[in-house]
């Protein structure tokens, strides 16, 4: 039985388990598993791997999407090593491990799919808010998509924006507002990033890296100054995918 599962803390809100538990199911995929394994702390990784001999692929997510690298023995050079940061894991049977970066591909392909239906063609710039593994992605898939970006978090550090800096001007020339950080993720349902949305209009877009749960607080009050917007189950499961493709090659 290959066994695959997805590490990190808390996961009470991830949907990865149904996600591959149905995908074997409905493609008729025999001897496989998917599990979640918490792991409060990134220094267990180790035990966890002995604890679980059965392991060829892991999924990675918050707070060890960069903690983690220091136990891998490789980076696939294309994607985890370019953006510094891991979600997907592949363990050989020689017990070697490489990182991969699948989000990078998850997101940039959402976001190009809905911006050419909802701005074709439309120049823009974008304000990602947090800094942590998942940013590393949106912000490489940003640059390769030729849509120019600052990046909004609690804490200022060199061009970085706080929150509390998000003036009307600024607002209204990103008009591309992307939310990285876990905020507003269940079960904490009702927070949301701390940003201004009584200056937002008809004309931003709002793509939340969360997707449970569906609409998050931040999306809400997005639509409600009528911005469209967009959560991350697409990216959820096109990672999954590609992730799926990388341990099976």
């Amino acid at each position: 039985m290959k066994l695959f599962a997805l590490i990190g803390y808390p996961l009470k809100h991830s949907f990865s388990k149904k996600y591959f538990t149905e995908k074997f199911e409905r493609e008729n995929i025999p001897n496989c598993r998917y599990e979640l394994l918490e792991l409060p702390d990134c220094q267990a990784f180790r035990g966890l791997l002995a604890a679980n001999p059965d392991l060829v692929g892991l999924n990675v997510t918050i707070p060890h999407k960069q903690a983690v690298i220091p136990f891998l023995d490789q980076l696939d050079p294309a994607s985890a090593a370019r953006i510094g940061a891991v979600n997907t894991i592949k363990i050989l049977p020689d017990g070697r491990k490489i990182g991969y970066n699948t989000d990078y591909y998850g997101f940039k392909t959402s976001l190009e799919n809905w911006l050419s239906t909802v701005a074709p063609a439309q120049p823009m710039e974008a304000l990602v808010l947090g800094n942590g593994g998942a940013a590393k992605a949106v912000f490489a898939a940003l640059t390769d998509l030729q849509i120019p970006y600052r990046v909004v978090s609690r804490q200022a550090a060199g061009p970085t924006l706080t929150y509390a800096d998000l003036t009307p001007e600024i607002v209204q020339k990103h008009r591309l507002i992307v939310n990285t950080s876990p905020v507003g993720t269940f079960p904490n349902v009702e927070e949301c990033p701390q940003i201004p949305y009584e200056l937002l209009t008809s004309a931003h877009l709002l793509y939340d890296l969360v997707y449970n749960p569906a609409e998050t607080l931040f999306l809400q009050k997005g639509a409600a100054q009528g911005a469209a917007t967009h959560n991350g189950l697409l990216m959820l499961q096109l990672q999954a995918e590609k992730a799926w493709e990388i341990w099976n090659e």
